[in-house]
């Protein structure tokens, strides 16, 4: 059995491009895919936890992962950063559920300074979200990219409507633009935290246009990573 990362995924139909946390261009590692059915964005991406069984949901692909044989956990999604516990405790091997988990890390690398936090929906990141990642709203300045149009349609919509082609300049056109906003508004800031997994591909773009450093879901999966498995190689794993 060939160990791997595994990643738990909501139910969408949008399009992954290397970067993005589903594909399996992304990781100099293998990987596993496990979507959980009826997770759709519209029950993830919203301003309180998951519903119940939907949790126990992504509590039973993360046991499956791990008797499959995977070496940690990260999911698709920051906001399922309201389960980090649960999930954590479901399991032996670890777990990071959302990005936002590496804020007090970041924090105590850039002197406390404010987060910068990139995120797919301003309205559904609230302080319970924070207080489950170790944050708090006083360490953090956020952006949000919601009602920008390729990006509402493709990351927001609920499964059904969402496109299934993908313009990656028109996306990174509007992050960018958000970036320069969030920097504009916030200069205090000391890094930029991406909540979105579906952001990473632009980390470039970001970086560029804050001049600061950029952390996100593919940086939690590297802290995870087994010494042995720290050089590049490896097939990748579709599903579990």
């Amino acid at each position: 059995m060939t160990p791997f990362l595994g990643i738990l995924m909501l139910d969408t139909a949008f399009p992954r491009i290397p970067g993005d946390v589903g594909s399996p261009d992304s990781y100099p590692h293998p990987v596993r895919f496990h979507v959980v059915q009826d997770a759709d964005v519209t029950r993830i991406v919203r301003g309180a936890p998951p519903d119940p069984e939907l949790v126990a949901a992504f509590v039973q692909g993360a046991q499956k992962l791990e008797a499959n044989g995977a070496w940690g956990i990260v999911t698709s999604c920051g906001f399922l950063g309201h389960a980090q516990q649960t999930l954590a405790a479901s399991v032996r091997i670890p777990v990071i559920a959302s990005a936002l988990s590496l804020g007090p890390l970041i924090r105590s690398m850039t002197d406390a300074r404010p987060i910068g936090i990139l995120t797919a929906d301003s309205r559904a990141l609230t302080p319970a979200l924070l207080h489950a990642c170790g944050l708090t709203p006083e360490h953090v300045r956020i952006a949000g990219l919601e009602g920008q149009g390729a990006w509402q349609r493709l990351i927001l919509a609920p499964k059904h409507k969402q496109a299934n082609t993908l313009d990656p300049e028109e996306i990174g056109s509007i992050v960018e633009t958000a970036t320069h906003s969030l920097i504009a508004e916030h200069p205090e800031i000391g890094a930029v935290l991406l909540e979105c997994t579906n952001l990473p591909p632009y980390v470039k773009r970001i970086r560029r246009a804050t001049g600061l450093p950029v952390f996100d879901i593919l940086h939690a999966a590297a802290l995870m990573r087994p010494h042995d498995l720290l050089t590049k190689g490896g097939s990748h794993l579709s599903s579990s």
